[in-house]
This record gives C-alpha cells, sequence and structure tokens, in this order.
C-alpha cells in the first residue's frame, strides 16, 4: 500500500482578505515532490484557506493512489485538532469544509500531524504564490522550476497524466526521469518520538548535533564543512535521501540499574519486566510515527527481544548484524566500575586512557570495536541507502557511531549518557557527511 505525505497551508492577506492555498504530495522515503497544488480562493478567512489546503491536498493524494495511507502535516493547530477529533469544531464555515475533507478518503487511511510554521514553507510557499497571481488577476500554475513528478509528455498542468505518470512510478519501484527537490527528505521524523516535535533530518554538507526543532547550535542551521559547495545559508547540495539510523538501546536488563558491565562476554540477560516495558512502550510510538522500514539488531538476547517488539507492532522481520554487539569487557564482566577499579586498578586506569587498551582477561579495546562497528556501519548504509532503519544495539556501539559522526575524539565516549531504550539517530548522507540526533529521553517509557 503506498504512503504520501500532504503538507498544506492556507492564507488571507486581511483575515478575511484576498486568500489563497497551497498543498503538496511527498514521498516520505525520498522526499521527491509527487504533486503541487495551489489556488486564489478570493476572500476568506486564514481558516477557511487553510481548510481548502488540506482538501486540495487530500484529492491530489486520491488522484495518485486511491488506498494510499496519507500522514497529513500543518501547522494550522486548529485544523489538526479538529481533523484528529480532539476538538469540536463549532464555527458554521468550518463545519462543511471539514466533513469534505472527511470524506475525500476513508479516515482509517488518513492521520494528522502539527508541525511548527517553518517546517511548512513549501505549502506556505505555494499558498503565497496563489495569493500573488490572485492579485495579478490570474490563477496559480506550477512553477518551471518546481520539482514534481510528470508524465513525459503533454500540458504541464495535466493533472490526469501527471497522476498516471506517478501511479506507473509506484507500481514499478521507481520514477525514470524524476527530478528530486534540493530540499532533504523527512526521513527522521521517526526520531521526534521522545519529544512529541517534528524533526528534521539534517542535510548533505552538515555535521553535528540538531537540536528538536531542527537547528543547530549557533543559529538556525549548521554551517558547511569547509570544501563543500552550499545552495543556501547552511544547506549543501542535494545528495538524495540519506540512510537514517535510528538507533535504539534496548531495555532494562537485572543488571542495567546497577550499573554493572553487561557486554557480549557475559551472561547474556534477558530483559527485566521494566525492560519489557520499555520494549514495548517504544514499539508503539514508533508504530505510530510509521517511519521505520527495517528492524536490524545486535545478536544478544536483550536486544532481539527490544527488536521484536518493536518489529511485531511494525509488521517486519528482525535482522541480525554481528557487528552491533556490545564490547566483550573479559573479566569485569557482571562487576559495578568500582569492582572493577578496586581488583584492576592498572588495567581501568590504561583502558581510560587509550583506545587500544583491552579489559582484564582478554576483553575487546574501543578500537577494535571501532573497526567492528564501522564496517557493520558501512554494510548497513550500503543495503539501506534512502531508507530509514532502526538498529537496536548497546551503549558502546550507539556512542561509537555518534563519535564517528561528529568526528569527536575516542574520549567523547565517556561524555555522553545513554540511558536505556533511548533514542539517538545519524543519517548518512551520498557525500560522505553525517548528521546527529541526540533524544535520549526515556521519561515517557517507563
Amino acid at each position: 500500500m503506498p504512503h504520501f505525505v500532504v503538507e498544506a497551508d492556507g492564507g488571507s492577506r486581511g483575515n478575511p482578505g484576498p486568500a489563497g492555498y497551497g498543498a503538496v504530495v511527498l514521498d516520505p522515503t525520498t522526499g521527491e515532490t509527487l504533486a503541487e497544488r495551489g489556488e486564489f480562493i478570493g476572500v476568506a478567512t486564514n481558516n477557511v484557506a487553510e481548510y481548502k489546503g488540506l482538501i486540495a491536498g487530500l484529492k491530489a493524494a486520491r488522484e495518485l493512489a486511491p488506498d494510499a495511507t496519507v500522514r497529513v502535516r500543518m501547522d494550522s493547530k486548529l485544523v489538526v485538532e479538529q481533523m484528529s477529533g480532539r476538538w469540536k469544531i463549532k464555527h458554521p464555515d468550518m463545519k462543511p469544509l471539514a466533513a469534505e475533507a472527511a470524506k475525500v478518503l476513508p479516515r482509517a487511511q488518513v492521520t494528522y500531524e502539527w508541525i511548527p510554521r517553518e517546517r511548512n514553507k513549501h505549502a506556505d510557499r505555494l499558498a503565497n504564490e496563489a495569493m500573488d497571481a490572485g492579485k495579478r488577476g490570474k490563477q496559480w500554475e506550477p512553477s518551471a522550476s518546481t520539482a514534481v513528478f510528470a508524465a513525459p509528455a503533454g500540458p504541464p498542468g495535466d493533472a490526469a497524466k501527471g497522476a498516471a505518470a506517478v501511479r506507473a512510478a509506484l507500481a514499478g519501484g521507481g520514477a525514470a526521469g524524476a527530478r528530486t527537490t534540493d530540499t532533504a527528505p523527512d526521513t527522521a521524523a521517526a526520531l521526534s518520538v521522545a519529544t512529541g516535535e517534528s524533526a528534521q533530518s539534517g542535510q548533505s554538507g552538515q555535521s553535528g548535533i540538531l537540536f528538536a526543532d531542527g537547528t543547530a547550535p549557533g543559529g538556525p542551521a549548521a554551517e558547511p564543512r569547509a570544501g563543500k559547495t552550499a545552495t543556501g545559508t547552511g544547506w549543501g547540495p542535494d545528495m538524495g535521501a540519506p540512510a537514517t539510523f535510528v538507533l535504539l538501546r534496548h531495555g532494562e536488563t537485572a543488571l542495567t540499574p546497577q550499573k554493572r558491565f553487561s557486554g557480549s562476554g557475559g551472561t547474556d540477560p534477558e530483559l527485566s519486566p521494566a525492560g519489557r516495558r520499555q520494549a514495548e512502550a517504544v514499539a508503539a510510538a514508533l508504530a505510530a510515527r510509521g517511519t521505520v522500514q527495517a528492524v536490524v539488531s545486535s545478536p544478544l538476547r536483550r536486544c532481539r527481544e527490544t527488536a521484536q517488539a518493536v518489529a511485531d507492532r511494525l509488521g517486519l522481520p528482525v535482522t541480525v548484524e554481528e557487528g552491533l554487539r556490545e564490547t566483550d569487557f573479559g573479566a569485569w564482566e557482571g562487576l559495578t566500575f568500582a569492582e572493577v577499579r578496586e581488583r584492576f586498578p592498572d588495567d581501568l586506569q590504561a583502558w581510560l586512557d587509550s583506545a587500544k587498551a583491552a579489559p582484564t582477561g582478554g576483553g575487546e579495546s574501543f578500537a577494535a570495536v571501532t573497526r567492528r562497528v564501522s564496517a557493520a556501519r558501512d554494510r548497513l548504509t550500503t543495503a539501506h541507502a534512502g531508507r530509514t532503519v532502526l538498529l537496536v544495539t548497546h551503549v558502546t556501539p550507539i556512542k561509537t557511531l555518534v563519535r564517528l559522526a561528529l568526528g569527536a575524539p575516542p574520549e567523547s565516549l565517556f561524555r555522553m549518557e545513554l540511558s536505556a531504550a533511548s533514542l539517538s539517530a545519524v543519517a548518512y548522507y551520498a557525500d560522505g557527511n553525517a548528521s546527529v540526533r541526540l533524544l535520549n529521553d526515556t521519561g515517557h517509557l517507563r
């Protein structure tokens, strides 16, 4: 079954005043624009224009695939809450519009999400183009630069041919000749479950931490790396959809609250009752987002149990990746940090001082873990280019992936805190850059 994202907006210059709407249908995996709609509607209010934008976006999605599931994203809290059924519709002008929107597609196929205005720029631009056209006495038409799927021949406004081309592309698993936008896809939407906010994936040419609103430290967007060509402030050249790894640390085991070393050389504990609750909670949260396309797990039991809880909700299989296992802590397995310091003080200090030092008794150094995790990363990014993949793994592999993406030194591993069942993410782009999102909030999972 196809899945689309519809972003819609409407505006009125006067409220009421000259009004227009804009709507865009996006492929959630690639970020490609599948269809655009815009119209000048005369004198109306903002809310009327927003509802009309919603209706136009839903109809455009229906033209592409009547059986598609649709995730509507709008910056109108009113429309989102009313269409979600959480707010009553009292205004007489809104009731018929809401009823019309509800009839476009079956209710079960449509979900709604509020996003900040700055993340609805595409639809907002179309609405303003429609109002500008109305001011000139004309109706809106797609601009020549609009990146849309189109039929190989025929006039630009031939919606039926455009829809047919998209349906053919969907059926064939791709679209020959389709052009891509220079805006990165929303492949990181699944990453916002811990904050309850919308999440924007990082862009090519960036490397660093992105806050929950999609901005980077020091300003509204991260600076491009030296030597990278930027097409706009904080944006690098379009590298297509990244391979996005949603990094999930397994749920608690009996050893987790005691902060004992628990690696791949120990007893391979199962999830505790608290850990199972955490796994079920994060599974529900990720299922609600609906953006994870594959589930990959460490071979250790606690990860496989956590991964299976998520996979069961998503209807996906679990693939095991040996490279995602936790560090082998040798003779330190099952001990607390204090116990290791008491029994093996010299070995512990060497381990803290150098990534090449291994735990006592044939354990695995962080340098060895880095080589193993890097190899797994390369395999997975190749196998899942352009997809959003859940990796269920452990503290050290997750910290290593984040460290490598940031270009941070090995000692940074000791400066990260990673809670059980917490989420982080790294998006890997074709130019070798990566963007990191750290959520690490499990308060809602307990």
